[in-house]
């Protein structure tokens, strides 16, 4: 399982437009994303450029630290 750290997560919603953010791209399966830590766990079912991933995050709204 892979892991980030996202930067601006601050409630529940956060949480879910990361998720949902990590979710839409194509490849990756169980998010698990947790609040008080700030992390993002998720499988890669194929490889995933990381620019890819940031770029998803960051429209969401938020920064990988």
């Amino acid at each position: 399982m892979k892991k980030i750290k996202i930067i601006g997560m601050s409630c529940q919603h956060c949480v879910q437009a990361v998720t949902k953010a990590l979710r839409a791209i194509d490849g990756i399966a169980d998010v698990q994303v947790d609040l008080n830590s700030g992390i993002a766990s998720y499988e890669e079912t194929k490889q995933i450029d990381a620019k890819v991933i940031a770029d998803a995050v960051k429209k969401a709204g938020y920064e990988i630290g």
